[in-house]
């Protein structure tokens, strides 16, 4: 797996920027791309920017609580969040199974909660905040 160069986001514009660039630059029709990062560093906020920048209108909803919230676009997406996730038992309960094994964009925060139940990902967008607040993103095919 090539790793990309490092990408610095300065402000929340670069991250809306970058947002539109991947969905420009990527299929994501049938994708999983997971974020990484600490808490804080902005993974939710660039999952916000995919789904506008993929169509998605109206509240976006973070799946913090929930684990997936769930958009239609020109193609299904879920958006997940296993920062709470805690009971493999739930993975068949919730129908997350189901879910990745269907045609769509998933976007998952937190993935190692749920590792080894995900399958692998087709893109990983990680996201290190530095010390003056901006961001270096790296992203891996």
């Amino acid at each position: 797996m090539s790793v990309h160069p490092s990408i610095f986001w300065h402000n929340e514009s670069d991250t809306e920027a970058f947002a539109k660039t991947f969905v420009q630059e990527h299929d994501l029709s049938n994708a999983i791309v997971e974020l990484r990062g600490d808490l804080g560093a902005g993974k939710t906020t660039l999952a916000r920017y995919l789904l506008q920048a993929l169509g998605v209108t109206g509240r976006i909803k973070s799946p913090t609580y929930a684990i997936v919230e769930t958009y239609e676009a020109s193609f299904p997406i879920s958006h997940f969040d296993f920062y709470r996730f805690n009971d493999p038992q739930e993975w068949e309960d919730a129908g997350f199974r189901d879910i990745f094994a269907a045609s769509g964009l998933k976007i998952v925060e937190w993935a190692n909660k749920a590792h080894p139940l995900l399958p692998p990902a087709d893109f990983v967008i990680s996201i290190e905040m530095l010390a003056d607040e901006s961001r270096r993103v790296t992203v891996q095919p």
